[in-house]
C-alpha cells in the first residue's frame, strides 16, 4: 500500500482522492523526486479493504501505521479526500509532518448527501471496454484518473472498490465538520484550490485566514476543475515547487 517512488532526501508522502489511486501520482512523481524521496499511498478501501469504521479517524490510523517505515518528518500532498486525511495526520501526529499541500478540499460539507452520487456511480458501465471508452465518457481529463485507478482486467476496466464503501466515505463528511484538525496542524501548508471546485464556496480560502503557528498560502488555480494536478499541470507545478522551495529556504 506504501510504494517507494524513488529520490533522495527529505521524504514526500503522496495522497490520492476519493477513487483515486497511488497511480494517479505518476504524473508528478517525476519532477517531485528533485525534492525529495517520494512515495504514494492507496487508501483503505481503493483496492484493498476498507476500515472496519468508515471515519476519517479509521483511516488517518490506516495510513499512520502504513507509512511508520518513514521515520523522519515528511512533505505531505493530498488531493481531495487525500487532503482531508493529510491535514488529520498532521494535526494527530504533528512531528510526523514538516509541511502539507492540500488541494482542493473542505472542512465543512455538514447537509450534503452522497446518495445521488453513487447511484450516479451503481449505473456507469461495467467494465469500461477500453480507454477509448473511459474517454468518450468521462472526458479527457476525469478518464485519466480512472484509467489510472481501475482495475485492468482481459474484459476491460472494472472499478477497484465499492460503491457503497466510496458512498460512506463520503456520506461522513456531510455529518461533520474538520476545522478543528486544521486549527490544530502546526506545519505550513499551501492550498490549492480551482476555480471550477467541488468545495463549498469561500472555505479554503477562510482556511488559509485560521489562526495557526505557521504559515498558510493560498491559490486560486484559473480554469482548473477538482484534479487541478492534472486539468493544469504547469500551474499546480509551479505552485507546489515555489512552496517546497520556500520551506526550504
Amino acid at each position: 500500500m506504501l510504494h517507494d517512488e524513488g529520490g533522495t532526501g527529505r521524504p514526500i508522502l503522496l495522497l490520492h482522492g476519493l477513487m483515486g489511486s497511488a497511480r494517479t501520482w505518476r504524473r508528478h512523481v517525476p519532477w517531485l523526486r528533485g525534492y525529495g524521496h517520494v512515495y504514494t499511498f492507496d487508501a483503505a478501501g481503493h483496492g484493498r479493504p476498507a476500515p472496519a469504521e468508515l471515519t476519517t479517524e479509521a483511516f488517518v490510523a490506516d495510513l499512520a501505521a502504513a507509512a511508520a517505515p518513514i521515520d523522519e518528518p515528511m512533505v505531505v500532498i493530498g488531493h481531495s479526500m487525500g487532503g482531508l486525511h493529510g491535514w488529520c495526520f498532521a494535526a494527530a501526529h504533528p512531528d510526523r509532518v514538516r509541511a502539507l499541500v492540500v488541494e482542493d478540499m473542505a472542512p465543512d460539507f455538514q447537509g450534503r448527501t452522497a446518495g445521488d452520487w453513487a447511484a450516479m456511480i451503481g449505473s456507469w458501465p461495467q467494465p469500461f471496454r477500453d480507454e477509448q471508452h473511459m474517454v468518450d465518457f468521462f472526458g479527457p481529463v476525469a478518464a485519466q484518473y480512472f484509467l489510472d485507478s481501475f482495475e485492468e482486467r482481459p474484459d476491460g476496466y472494472h472499478l477497484h472498490g465499492e460503491v457503497p464503501v466510496w458512498r460512506d466515505i463520503s456520506e461522513e463528511w456531510g455529518t461533520r465538520d474538520f476545522w478543528q484538525q486544521w486549527s490544530q496542524v502546526r506545519a505550513p501548508a499551501l492550498l490549492l484550490e480551482g476555480e471550477f471546485t467541488i468545495t463549498p464556496e469561500g472555505q479554503m480560502r477562510e482556511m488559509a485566514r485560521t489562526p495557526r503557528e505557521s504559515v498558510t498560502r493560498y491559490e486560486w488555480v484559473e480554469g482548473a476543475g477538482h484534479l487541478v494536478h492534472d486539468d493544469r499541470p504547469d500551474q499546480y507545478r509551479a505552485a507546489v515547487e515555489r512552496f517546497l522551495d520556500e520551506i526550504s529556504r
